[in-house]
């Protein structure tokens, strides 16, 4: 599948993308979420979860619609909120912690997504890109490394960045990645998999291309 960009003259190429809507218009400023947008992580981290919630009582499997429900969510919370879905009581932190243990033994098997990372850094050449992530900072900067993408990103939000409670789908994070780009919000577009995130987005007043989930 191949869709060009609107405004080709300014990079003077096609790049092959899956079915991305991109806006017929220019921006100054690109956001991108990243476990499921730049890199096709979610399957791994849905094992980590399975693994870690089945460890403190959940009869699996977990429940995939729920896990991707709540992607883009910092892990704390989404802990939370499997708990409360399943009606179980647990360390909300300790849970957190081994599921991230866990994801961090996979995470070698975890692939860059071609299309947004070739989108990414043809758009890099020419205006400021960001990182703005669920994911912790422990966990998120090892992963971007391991993806090849640190040279790419020197933006790169989590919820450490942000005050507690305020990540996606609160606003919040795609606002603090706009102010360190220099970039208005409205003249920033997000690429964005899941719907905390999109929802983020559009509370920030910024665009938003959604990358649709891999099989």
């Amino acid at each position: 599948m191949v869709v060009s960009l609107r405004w080709n003259d300014l990079f003077h190429c096609s790049i092959n993308l899956m079915k991305l809507e991109i806006p017929d218009r220019e921006f100054r400023g690109y956001i991108f979420d990243l476990d499921g947008t730049l890199i096709d992580s979610m399957p791994v981290h849905y094992r980590a979860w399975d693994a870690a919630m089945r460890e403190v009582g959940i009869e699996g499997p977990l429940d995939e619609e729920l896990f991707y429900s709540l992607g883009g969510v910092p892990t704390p919370i989404v802990a939370v909120k499997m708990a409360e879905h399943y009606g179980i009581t647990i360390d909300a932190d300790a849970v957190d912690r081994r599921k991230e243990a866990l994801f961090a033994s996979m995470m070698a098997e975890v692939e860059i997504i071609d299309e947004v990372v070739s989108f990414a850094r043809e758009v890099a050449q020419r205006y400021p890109v960001a990182i703005a992530t669920g994911g912790a900072a422990e966990v998120a900067l090892p992963t971007i490394r391991n993806a090849g993408l640190s040279d790419l990103f020197a933006v790169v939000i989590t919820p450490a960045d942000v005050a507690p409670g305020r990540g996606k789908p609160a606003p919040d994070m795609f606002l603090e990645a706009a102010r360190r780009m220099g970039v208005p919000p409205e003249d920033c577009l997000v690429f964005e998999d899941a719907v905390p995130g999109i929802e983020a987005a559009k509370a920030a007043g910024m665009g938003v291309v959604v990358v649709p989930r891999r099989s």
